[in-house]
């Protein structure tokens, strides 16, 4: 068929391979004009150019000054079906995301020791990162959660690297989940959220409390893969979507009753998350100094007394957040703002060394309490009755 070839070998009638003439420097330019032909540099031959300032999608810049190398800082990615890690993919400024990938190790014993992925140093050891981009002449002159601060002004003023680790064990033929959180902010005294609304709350928009006057999302548990309560991940709750989450929170053979109060707080402390919510904001553009902006959340937290046990534990199961919120406002743009907000726990009686998981719940419930007023009464209007073809 016209779509099949043949491949000939080892035929000295078709031998490209013949020695090269010599060129002299003299003759160059005759040779260049019969000759010469467009052509394409590898991208390792282009001399990178740089603007006085980074642009959102840049490539931000790190110096290596053991090696005198300049390279981008790297967020890996995952590739392919399989969600296998790509440690070649640059961050790019202004371009908050997170990422997550999976790693195969034949030997995690060994790697966990020589495998640099699994090495929190690597990730910020014997690098710096360039406030603004320079000509590489300077430089030679001259890495996971990726907090980096900026100014408008100034250019990156700060990069901090926070790491979540846990263990894992495993033979041979192991996988590991890893995640890698770029965020960018800007600010001089405290981690400033976006926007939730402007100022009424958007559906789907996450939900701001505070703590102590630190702003954050709020949040409910989440689980693995295998039904466990995930120990760093959780779901951000979102105005107006109710939710509903369940997990296994495993526990250690308790042998003495007076650990009772330390189930009691590690379980409040799954529910609620790391930092206990105090306020909720108003509106989804409130801000943290703004006290009129906020309100309390209620916390009703179960009675500690067991019914008809005398070994039994009281230990909180169930999270119900309630929403109560309302439109306010023109009817012509109506602004979403939250009325009030509960935390309810439900508890069920713990026998010791009965259990070693106990199924958490959370539940968020949004309930709408507007009141719509009457709509506008018009005058009367004339009903025409004609014959439809009175035109004609």
């Amino acid at each position: 068929g016209h779509d099949l070839f043949c491949v000939q070998l080892d035929d000295s009638k078709l031998n490209y391979f013949q020695q090269p003439q010599d060129i002299k420097e003299s003759d160059f330019l005759t040779f260049l004009d019969k000759w010469a032909r467009p052509s394409f540099v590898a991208p390792s031959q282009v001399q990178p150019s740089f603007s006085a300032f980074y642009r959102a999608g840049d490539p931000i810049l790190v110096y290596f000054d053991s090696s005198s190398v300049l390279s981008t800082l790297r967020q890996p990615v995952k590739m392919g079906a399989s969600g296998l890690c790509v440690d070649g993919n640059s961050a790019g400024f202004l371009d908050s995301k997170s990422t997550s990938c999976t790693r195969i190790f034949a030997n995690l014993s060994k790697s966990c020791i020589t495998d640099p992925a699994l090495d929190a140093a690597s990730y910020y050891r014997d690098f710096t990162v360039l406030k603004v981009p320079v000509n590489d002449t300077i430089v030679q002159s001259m890495k996971v959660i990726y907090e980096i601060e900026f100014s408008s002004t100034h250019g990156i003023q700060s990069v901090s690297v926070r790491f979540k680790v846990s263990n894992f064990s495993g033979n041979s033929g192991s996988s590991l989940q890893q995640r890698f959180t770029l965020h960018f902010w800007t600010g001089t005294l405290s981690h400033v959220l976006p926007r939730s609304g402007n100022p009424g709350y958007i559906i789907g928009a996450p939900l701001l409390i505070a703590n102590s006057g630190a702003m954050q999302h709020m949040s409910i548990l989440q689980s693995e893969g295998d039904g466990s309560c995930s120990q760093f991940l959780r779901h951000t709750v979102q105005f107006g979507r109710n939710m509903r989450t369940g997990c296994k929170l495993g526990l250690s053979p308790i042998m003495e009753e007076s650990n009772c109060s330390y189930i009691q707080q590690k379980l409040y402390k799954a529910l609620q998350g790391m930092n206990r919510a105090e306020d909720v904001a108003i509106t989804g553009s409130a801000h943290s100094t703004q006290a009129e902006e906020w309100t309390a959340i209620l916390i009703q937290n179960c009675s500690v007394q067991a019914v008809n046990c005398t070994s039994c534990c009281m230990v909180p199961v169930t999270l119900e957040i309630q929403i109560v919120w309302t439109n306010v406002g023109l009817l012509s743009n109506p602004q979403a703002q939250i009325l009030g907000a509960r935390y309810f726990y439900r508890c069920h009686p713990l026998k010791f060394l009965s259990m070693s998981t106990v199924p958490l719940t959370t539940v968020v419930t949004f309930t709408d309490m507007t009141k719509w007023p009457e709509p506008p009464r018009g005058q009367p209007q004339i009903h025409w009755k004609l014959p439809f073809d009175i035109f004609y």
